[in-house]
């Protein structure tokens, strides 16, 4: 096991050190940092100045160098257009990114795995037909159309909860903050997060029903109800067991693409996440704060593959007898 994780270090070291050569390449060849610093009356003498501090009078590969050692340091440099260290800007908004996606994640499973279950077992039954009817309504609709008729339907018409913002919030530590502690925290929080899972949530549970009417025809199912064994203890007990292996996969991948591809339930909802920063970033070409989040994300797909990986191992015994025997 030991020798399994030492790989799987090392493999995401290279991806980490691959995302850190494109990051640097965006201040390369996206265009001049200085230009979007100085004005176009700044005298040369300034300008080269500016160009000095920000050290793009060095070569290349000290550049690349300086660059990865503040990555490390988790310094990112200036943004060009707040005139505050990217770190700052990113640790400001992340709390809001990363409870709309742990609370999207957490009503993808709790909501996906029990309509998929439901659907194998009953799948001739109109309430099957019915998910499967919701689920792809849920895939073939774009994420923004499903948040604008949602607050059509819940902020506009019925009034029921806020069509923008993250509510009352209560500060946690210096830099982090949660809604969760509020009614007008967990109020802003619902149609968002249900906007974001929604997709997810149609993929889990499509998952689960096609594994779990897999598994329902293999053998040792029909040797449990040869035994006679409880229905219930056959379906949740063995199916569901077998069944949960590669769903734990996607629901790990999913939770990362949750966290990068916020930015659309972001705008939508006003949401002052990360998503909505990297929109500006892109929007004014503030390309320390676009490299600082690329990297971000790519180091959080990093860990979350790495742990589902070892949770798979812990799942599947069949996985931890190849390990021992590589």
């Amino acid at each position: 096991m030991l020798a399994f994780i030492l790989r799987r270090l090392a493999q995401s070291v290279a991806v980490l050190l691959s995302v850190a050569i494109i990051a640097f390449a965006m201040f390369r060849f996206v265009g001049d940092p200085v230009n979007q610093i100085v004005s176009l009356d700044t005298p040369a003498e300034q300008v080269e100045q500016v160009r000095k501090d920000l050290g793009l009078d060095k070569p290349v590969y000290i550049q690349f160098v300086r660059y990865i050692g503040n990555a490390l340091q988790g310094d990112f440099g200036q943004s060009y257009q707040f005139r505050q260290p990217v770190t700052k800007l990113l640790a400001e908004r992340a709390p809001a990114t990363l409870e709309l996606a742990l609370m999207s994640a957490l009503f993808s499973l709790l909501v996906g795995i029990p309509m998929g279950v439901y659907t194998a077992l009953y799948r001739d039954g109109f309430g099957a037909r019915l998910f499967q009817a919701v689920s792809l309504i849920g895939v073939s609709l774009p994420t923004f159309l499903i948040g604008i008729l949602l607050i059509y339907l819940f902020s506009v018409h019925l009034g029921w909860l806020p069509s923008f913002g993250r509510g009352q919030v209560v500060k946690i530590t210096e830099n982090w903050t949660t809604g969760l502690l509020t009614i007008s925290g967990i109020k802003a929080l619902i149609l968002p997060a249900i906007t974001l899972g929604l997709f997810q949530m149609t993929l889990i549970m499509r998952l689960v029903r096609a594994e779990m009417l897999e598994v329902m025809r293999t053998d040792y199912i029909k040797f449990a109800r040869a035994r006679g064994l409880k229905t219930r203890a056959i379906n949740f007990g063995h199916a569901l067991k077998n069944t949960l292996v590669p769903v734990i996969t996607i629901a790990g991948l999913q939770l990362g693409s949750i966290i990068a591809f916020a930015i659309i339930t972001e705008t939508v909802f006003q949401w002052p996440g990360m998503g909505v920063l990297f929109l500006k970033a892109v929007q004014n070409v503030d390309i320390p704060i676009m490299a600082a989040y690329l990297m971000m994300i790519a180091a959080l797909f990093v860990l979350i593959n790495l742990f589902v990986d070892l949770l798979y191992a812990a799942v599947d015994p069949r996985l931890r007898a190849t390990i021992r025997e590589s």
